[in-house]
């Protein structure tokens, strides 16, 4: 390597700290000790480099065959001058360290023109087929080195739904972000069949973060390299909240891992940290009472429910639930559909109805509503528990999202709901809670008396059974 390339190649590894540098080091050795033949090996004028066949080796447990040789395509990918032609098929270190700094550290250029090497290895636009395969291998990737590497926080293969569906909505999702030059975006077999330049996966780089995060989370966990050092990026850290109230209690959430991946990354940052189990039809009881006893004042939360004909969907609520007959909340609030499509739809200023609960009263709709208003919600859980609606003709008016359930009144087949960040203080009391949360019903009429500010000074508490951690 001559002097210029030489300061070039030293510009990439200055992006590292010492610490990281010597990490890399490490890697690309200990993966190169099983590259070539025992002769280059004893051959000290031979530079160490990296086969497909020792990569895939070092990598077949933590990584899906394919996202292994989109990796050495990548890596491939990086131009060397004055190499030698007989390297080609071979990773040379200078290639492995740039690979590393370009995708790790790099600007938008530099991350694209590996990425666009890793959808096709061929020159040219690529086409949204090979765009989605790309797309569903990198997010298959993703849960299965996190699972591999015991990195999911509680959540685990067996405590979540299968997650095959799950990788190919949120595929399905992330493509829909995709959009040609004119501003149009291609649907359905026509999105398959479309080519697109690499300016415009650029621009799709850019606009849907998760790509970046995911190669990311990929090859920090899958080469091993990088991934207990602390420039990991908040975007990292918070990608799979930890999860707790679910351990040894034999339920299956109805979430899987590449949805809790998406609606986590909707929510504010300060949220993002922890998820905790506050209420599980299948644990709890379907009960309409049960539900808001176990809700009330504990901060915002994600509802998630499971109609009877499979559309699973809910909203997130930025506030703690009161039963009260006003509307609550605000424009953090979202709904969210999680299958058959998966999606969030966010407020649109149209009108400030983004949480309701109610129970016990005459006058005023009795149930959890969420966006719309009183009779169209675009969710809705009656107090008569079981019965529920999602009304949008087109649209919701508060979040513009679509009908939810598979029929605009469904029956509710099960429903969990996740404290989301750190509980309140007042909902952490050791497990007490007051009969006023307990008993929506004298919530409810201390509130229409204007007395429960009074009350406050007469809480009696009850005991709870304390959750399970992980």
């Amino acid at each position: 390597m001559g002097n210029t390339e030489s300061n070039v190649y030293q510009n990439y590894v200055s992006r590292f700290l010492p610490e990281e540098q010597s990490d890399i080091d490490g890697v690309f050795d200990t993966i190169s000790g099983s590259s070539g033949s025992a002769e280059a090996k004893n051959s000290k004028a031979t530079k160490k480099t990296v086969t497909l066949a020792a990569l895939q080796a070092y990598t077949r447990e933590p990584l899906p065959e394919q996202m292994t040789v989109r990796l050495y395509n990548g890596m491939k990918s990086i131009d060397l001058t004055g190499k030698s032609s007989r390297l080609n098929e071979q990773i040379a270190k200078e290639q492995f360290v740039i690979f590393m700094s370009n995708l790790l550290k790099g600007n938008a250029d530099e991350k694209i023109a590996i990425i666009m090497k890793m959808i096709s290895n061929t020159e040219g636009p690529v086409k949204g087929k090979q765009i989605q395969e790309f797309t569903e291998d990198l997010i298959m990737s993703v849960v299965r080195v996190l699972s591999y590497r015991k990195e999911l926080k509680g959540w685990n293969l067996e405590n979540t739904r299968d997650y095959a569906s799950g990788v190919k909505v949120l595929a399905s999702q992330l493509l829909s972000e995709l959009k040609l030059a004119d501003g149009t975006k291609p649907v359905g077999p026509q999105l398959m069949e479309t080519n697109f330049d690499q300016s415009v996966i650029e621009d799709w780089v850019y606009r849907v973060p998760q790509i970046s995060v995911f190669l990311s989370v990929i090859t920090r966990h899958g080469l091993h390299v990088l991934h207990s050092l602390t420039d990991q990026t908040k975007d990292i850290l918070n990608l799979v909240p930890s999860c707790k109230g679910i351990k040894g209690r034999g339920l299956v959430s109805l979430f899987d891992i590449p949805s809790i991946i998406y609606i986590n990354s909707h929510l504010p940052a300060e949220l993002q940290h922890k998820w905790q189990l506050l209420f599980s039809s299948r644990l709890h009881g379907e009960s309409f009472s049960q539900l808001c006893a176990h809700i009330v004042n504990k901060g915002p939360c994600i509802m998630i429910l499971k109609d009877s004909d499979g559309y699973i969907f809910g909203g997130f609520a930025s506030h703690s639930w009161e039963v009260k007959p006003q509307f609550q909340g605000d424009n953090r609030c979202f709904l969210f559909s999680v299958f058959p499509s998966l999606a969030v739809y966010t407020y649109t200023t149209y009108n400030d109805h983004y949480m309701y609960l109610n129970h016990g009263q005459q006058t005023m709709p009795n149930g959890l509503g969420m966006g719309g208003q009183h009779g169209y919600f675009g969710l809705w859980i009656d107090s008569d528990y079981g019965k529920g609606h999602s009304k949008a003709k087109p649209r919701c008016t508060t979040y513009n999202s679509p009908q939810l359930s598979a029929k605009e009144d469904f029956t509710l087949d099960a429903l969990e709901v996740w404290a989301v960040g750190d509980l309140p203080e007042s909902a952490g009391n050791k497990g007490k809670k007051s009969i006023l949360d307990v008993d929506p019903e004298t919530q409810a009429l201390l509130e229409m008396t204007g007395k429960s500010r009074f009350s406050e000074g007469l809480r009696e508490t009850v005991e709870e059974d304390d959750e399970d951690d992980n």
